[in-house]
């Protein structure tokens, strides 16, 4: 089986899952990783999206027997970007992860599996994404093994929903707000591609929280 995972961004966390993924298969499958959509030059079996921020148009998929997206919500509700940072946001502590069918129109492919994902609300920003790689390369080993002998689901549970695309700003610090309410938001905050900060006095500041481990 040749298997493709596309992920834009290879300095993206779940980058290094891909690669361990790829090291520990690469007995059982053809395994390519890339990062643009340029790098695809052959045809395969499976084409992964990870992290992956390009629209994959039909001319692409067609090159694959299947074209599957990892997407971080209980569709159809939370279509759109970063759904599991905006679920923890809202006060979710069980995140949903579906594997479907990519097609023109954004997350409305048919579903072939979900997986549950349960915090308990301490978690941060590495420990959530621990759990969601670890859930997303499930899902890839589950497609290879059994996506000859399985068939997707239209996507159900009435109303849809959408999620716009998180930038730097969302990750602002009201100082006027205490650390308890704000708390979601700094765990979730990335703290290389998009730190929390504040500002105070005309000047930024970067907040970066860890962990506390006593010795």
């Amino acid at each position: 089986m040749r298997v493709t995972l596309l992920c834009s961004d290879l300095s993206h966390p779940v980058y290094q899952y891909l690669k361990a993924w790829k090291t520990a298969n690469s007995d059982n499958y053809l395994i390519s990783i890339v990062s643009d959509l340029n790098e695809i030059k052959k045809p395969g079996d499976i084409l992964f999206l990870i992290s992956c921020t390009d629209i994959i148009k039909a001319e692409i998929r067609e090159m694959f027997g299947y074209t599957l997206v990892l997407h971080a919500s209980d569709l159809p509700k939370g279509r759109g970007w970063s759904p599991h940072i905006w679920d923890i946001l809202s006060g979710k502590n069980d995140l949903t992860l579906s594997l479907l069918n990519a097609e023109d129109k954004v997350d409305t492919g048919a579903v072939w599996r979900k997986t549950q994902i349960k915090l308990n609300g301490s978690e941060l920003f590495d420990e959530i994404n621990a759990l969601l790689f670890e859930a997303e390369i499930d899902l890839i080993s589950w497609a290879c093994k059994n996506i000859l002998n399985a068939s997707p689901l239209p996507q159900q549970g009435g109303e849809f929903s959408y999620y716009s695309k998180r930038t730097i700003a969302d990750s602002e610090i009201d100082v006027n707000k205490s650390i308890k309410d704000q708390f979601n938001l700094l765990r979730v905050a990335d703290p290389d591609r998009y730190p929390a900060f504040f500002e105070l006095k005309g000047c930024k500041y970067k907040l970066i929280i860890e962990r506390y481990r006593e010795k």
